[in-house]
């Protein structure tokens, strides 16, 4: 069970904060999230305009029901400090950390958070791209209540394992598995990597068939034009509602009976689970858009 009130994060689009029309274009797209990148998107030359922008559209309130995080530099590096002061002082939705691999580095985020007096709305978001914080995973997602988010670093993992990028994702299931699995014990969202190849529509739309069949909340994306299929196959479908409205009506008119059919199938409690979450991920997304 989540720890946290669900919030639609089908789509969850980078954008390199040093770009102003970026981030203004970003205003009017269909996302559910915003990660106003600091890091990999941003040259070194750039950190300190792009920090300024990244918190000043924090602080705007000009993006609507969009969820705001802003991606800080890693811990240890020459930015990462003053990266997480001033984002704590802007107070987005979330502050998402790359390379986060220990408990004990959840810890001192969360502490330092505190310390920089981060809004209570403001979620940690801890990014997970390393062997090692894969066989930590459980502990890292347990490691505080202010941890909101598993963000997969897909294309750090395919580095560190030497491993291929090939359709299927074969060398990273154990990795997704272990990921998703640490999460849902702990109760907080999931969301699978990016797919690199913009021009590969095809590609990206079976990766986030699979993502959603493994259960991850939403994608993270590179690209505006990944948003709506991303939207539309990590939302439940006109037919999957319709089964789950038409399976806790049998539920509820057999009440008090041993055994409940619907459509032929048995009926028990962890399928009424499933159709109530199903309802309940479907009436947030309609609220939401």
């Amino acid at each position: 069970m989540s720890k946290h009130a669900y919030r639609p994060r089908r789509s969850v689009l980078y954008m390199p904060s040093s770009n102003e029309r970026a981030l203004e274009k970003a205003k009017a797209l269909p996302v559910d999230a915003l990660i106003l990148d600091l890091e990999d998107a941003v040259g070194p030359d750039f950190k300190e305009a792009a920090r300024e922008n990244a918190c000043a559209a924090a602080k705007s309130g000009d993006y609507g029901r969009r969820e705001i995080t802003i991606r800080v530099n890693g811990i240890g590096t020459a930015w990462h400090d003053a990266d997480l002061k001033a984002a704590c002082h802007a107070g987005p939705d979330g502050i998402v950390v790359p390379k986060v691999n220990t408990a004990k580095e959840v810890e001192q985020l969360v502490k330092a958070m505190h310390h920089f007096h981060a809004p209570k709305h403001t979620r940690l978001w801890a990014m997970i791209e390393t062997p090692e914080a894969i066989f930590n995973a459980r502990k890292i997602a347990g490691a505080s209540d202010r941890l909101a988010c598993f963000v997969l670093g897909t294309n750090d993992l395919v580095k560190e394992l030497q491993a291929q990028i090939v359709p299927g994702r074969a060398p990273l299931l154990t990795a997704l598995s272990m990921a998703l699995l640490a999460a849902r014990r702990a109760g907080i969202a999931c969301l699978d990597g990016v797919f690199n190849d913009v021009k590969d529509a095809e590609g990206f739309a079976a990766e986030c068939v699979q993502g959603r069949q493994f259960g991850f909340d939403g994608k993270t994306l590179i690209h505006p034009g990944q948003v709506e299929v991303c939207n539309s196959t990590f939302a439940p479908s006109e037919a999957e509602v319709a089964d789950a409205q038409g399976m806790l009506a049998a539920w509820e008119a057999g009440a008090g009976r041993g055994v409940v059919t619907y459509n032929g199938k048995m009926v028990e409690n962890l399928h009424v689970d499933i159709a109530r979450r199903i309802l309940a991920t479907h009436e947030a997304i309609t609220a939401s858009d």
